[in-house]
């Protein structure tokens, strides 16, 4: 395990950033310093060259039931100024980030979800925006992400109602990528995220990067002009020139992640 503070637990396998919301007693709810801690292991992942994806998953049989009210209370708001919410809402990690499900996945917790490009979910989790019940706003990305994961009447139901569904309602709309048995959505991910490495880590990097920001592109044309920039970092790779090679040699690549 890394050297970070215990609200989030971070360990490197093999090309893959495991990060665990270690806050069981809060059934994983960020306070500040869980923020900080997420922000910190985003930051990891975006700068070492030999992580290539992110699995994050909680603590305890919960994923997380999002903000440590108590500490908001005290006027300890879970944000970061560069990265935002949860220390990561705003600008999550460029590369790929998968989110595994157990239990809970209410409020802030899903938009933590939503923050993850895939998200895989033990049948016995729930997700929810109940912000309304409580005269609250999702503004941690759920009003304005899940409407382009599920179609916009189901977003809006979410929204207004506050309801919580199981994992297999929002499976069958397409927000949970993969649906499997209870206990094992971490193995899950994991496999999955472990399949993902077969590919080249760079053009990952840019495929996710991409079609995470092109939803703020104005049009076509500046999307062709900002995702050549953008693919550049792959394509002038040594990765690039090492899946031509390996593909000349028949033979599997060797990634570095540069």
């Amino acid at each position: 395990m890394s050297t970070l503070p215990n609200s989030i637990l971070t360990e490197a396998q093999d090309g893959i950033l495991l990060i665990t919301i270690n806050r069981p007693e809060m059934r994983n709810a960020f306070d500040r310093a869980a923020a900080e801690q997420m922000e910190m292991a985003m930051d990891r992942l975006d700068e070492t060259p030999e992580l290539f994806i992110g699995v994050i998953t909680g603590a305890g049989g919960a994923f997380s039931v999002g903000a440590d009210l108590r500490a908001v209370s005290r006027g300890e708001w879970p944000e970061t100024k560069r990265r935002g919410a949860f220390g990561i809402f705003r600008q999550p990690s460029r590369k790929p980030l998968i989110a595994a499900v157990e239990g809970y996945a209410v409020g802030g917790g899903m938009e933590l979800c939503l923050a993850c490009d895939i998200i895989v979910a033990a049948e016995t989790a729930r997700f929810g925006l109940p912000e309304v019940k409580h005269n609250l706003v999702a503004i941690g990305g759920g009003l304005i992400r899940l409407q382009h994961r599920v179609p916009y009447n189901i977003a809006m139901e979410m929204a207004l109602t506050g309801a919580i569904k199981e994992a297999a309602f929002l499976h069958q709309w397409g927000f949970v990528n993969k649906l499997c048995a209870h206990d094992t959505a971490l193995a899950t991910a994991m496999a999955f995220a472990r399949s993902l490495l077969a590919n080249g880590p760079t053009a990952l990097a840019a495929s996710k990067e991409i079609m995470f920001r092109s939803r703020s592109w104005a049009d076509e044309a500046e999307a062709w002009d900002k995702q050549s920039v953008i693919a550049e970092r792959a394509i002038k790779s040594d990765d690039f020139k090492e899946g031509l090679a390996a593909f000349a040699e028949k033979r599997k690549p060797i990634w570095k992640g540069s």
